[in-house]
């Protein structure tokens, strides 16, 4: 492998050079069994002698740090002697932002449990992964050299054109290609808008509660983020801010509630926009899983003054891992946020944007759509009756037709924390409801995802559920 030493300064270039192989040996950058480039090699690279690396090579050898095997070169040897631990450089002491501090602590990564009622997490096994992996390879076979260079920020054309169609077809919004702007996921699409339109100290209405991680986005770029309350309507319009010139909302399927947004709420919203100049960036979250009813137009569609921005991610009808979303704007905010995504990342992944065209263009998406969205109703409709059976008394299930999680509010007074700690004990995860309120701790309840448990599983899991009660 190469390896970097530097010669800069003064002083005996071997023991420079012994010194800087020394260092990485013992700080395990070169590890056991690594083999060096040759000392010819190694000295035409430095430009110097070659009997000026050998010294420094012999000194290590001679230490126990390297050995020589004839005919196959120079190598780390596979127990180094022991050196005494080297003290810590001193801390540059880097001040970060003070907005930056509360968003620093990483949240714990969720240890596996026998029944996982996680919310936000599809069915992997539902994927047809055969069938990506073909689109995936075709793509990159047929690519050839247009991957070489860069692409349009905005994203792949086909792709663009293909989630114009789908939106307009399944979701009635209407867009061509040049509307539709590939992101990595709904998050980005969320802090591409933040970053054209945020001031700091900026008021940004979201929901109450709500989506931690847009709230905490927001903040992170400066803004006075303000929780606004949701009833069984959804957001509460009279409620917003007066200085709000972002307000953020899940309509067709509130997070983490998961009641749509009225249709004359979401009338009011837009009147509300409309008359403070302000912007309503939708997020379509889980629209696409409906098991009754038909949904509600969404508010990009029925606005008619160009004020909303809808984002919409593949997230949960595919997979979280291929981070694929989008963002259709209106024509005035367009070229800000093309802008924006140049300036972040350039452009995304081709190869798996163009399988993504494909994948949607070839009914793939539709069939794994339908077939995803019967098995999800049969686990809705499963843990909506257990619940109903099982929790009398304790649990008040809020109404929720579409999505991959119910929320249910507790009746009585309980320590959810604790509660949510024993299901945990007896391999059952829940969620705690309060953890999505930004502002004051809200109703307790929980929240139950049924997109990562087997339909089998609900009913023991939530059995279980059920003994960890106080």
């Amino acid at each position: 492998m190469d390896f970097h030493v530097s010669l800069a300064g003064r002083g005996d270039l071997s023991a420079r050079i012994y010194r800087q192989l020394h260092e990485a040996i013992i700080e395990g950058r070169l590890g056991p069994g690594e083999r060096l480039p040759p000392t010819r090699e190694l000295a035409a690279s430095l430009s110097v002698s070659r009997n000026t690396v050998a010294v420094a090579y012999d000194r290590l050898t001679a230490e126990g740090f390297l050995v020589g095997r004839v005919g196959a070169g120079t190598f780390v040897c596979a127990n180094p002697p022991a050196q005494p631990p080297r003290a810590d450089r001193p801390d540059g002491d880097i001040a970060v932002r003070p907005l930056w501090r509360p968003l620093l602590a990483e949240p714990p990564a969720p240890r596996p449990v026998r029944y996982d009622f996680q919310v936000g997490v599809p069915d992997a096994h539902r994927f047809p992964m055969t069938a990506w992996r073909r689109l995936v390879a075709r793509e990159l076979r047929d690519v050839g050299v247009r991957a070489a260079g860069y692409v349009d920020p905005a994203g792949h054309a086909g792709l663009r054109a293909a989630i114009a169609r789908h939106i307009g077809l399944s979701r009635s919004v209407p867009a061509d290609a040049d509307d539709v702007l590939v992101t990595h996921g709904a998050q980005q699409a969320l802090d591409l808008v933040g970053r054209v339109l945020l001031e700091p100290g900026a008021c940004v209405a979201v929901e109450e509660p709500g989506y931690p991680p847009a709230r905490e986005l927001f903040a992170s770029l400066g803004a006075r983020v303000v929780g606004v309350p949701v009833d069984g309507e959804g957001l509460v319009v009279r409620e917003i801010p007066r200085a709000a010139g972002l307000v953020y909302v899940t309509p067709s399927h509130q997070f983490p509630l998961g009641t749509p947004m009225s249709l004359e709420r979401r009338t009011a919203l837009l009147d509300w926009a409309h008359r403070r100049g302000a912007v309503v960036l939708e997020d379509d979250y889980d629209s696409e899983f409906r098991f009754s009813d038909r949904p509600l137009e969404p508010l990009y569609g029925l606005d008619r003054g160009r004020r909303v921005v809808y984002v919409g991610s593949f997230a949960k009808t595919m997979l979280p891992m291929l981070r694929l979303g989008f963002l259709v704007a209106p024509p005035s905010l367009r070229p800000a946020v093309r802008a924006a995504k140049r300036l972040a990342d350039r452009q995304g992944d081709v190869a798996a944007q163009g399988a993504l065209a494909a994948f949607l263009t070839e009914g793939l998406f539709a069939r794994h759509l339908r077939r995803a969205t019967r098995e999800y109703a049969a686990r809705h409709e499963r843990i909506t009756e257990v619940l109903r059976r099982d929790f009398a008394g304790r649990l008040d299930l809020v109404p929720s037709i579409a999505g991959l999680h119910l929320a249910a509010l507790a009746l009585e007074p309980i320590d959810v924390g604790a509660l949510v700690r024993r299901a945990a004990e007896a391999g059952v995860r829940v969620e705690d409801l309060r953890t999505y309120h930004g502002e004051g701790p809200g109703r307790p309840g929980l929240a139950l995802g049924y997109g990562a448990i087997e339909l089998d599983a609900i009913e023991p899991g939530l059995a279980r559920l059920a003994a960890a009660w106080p």
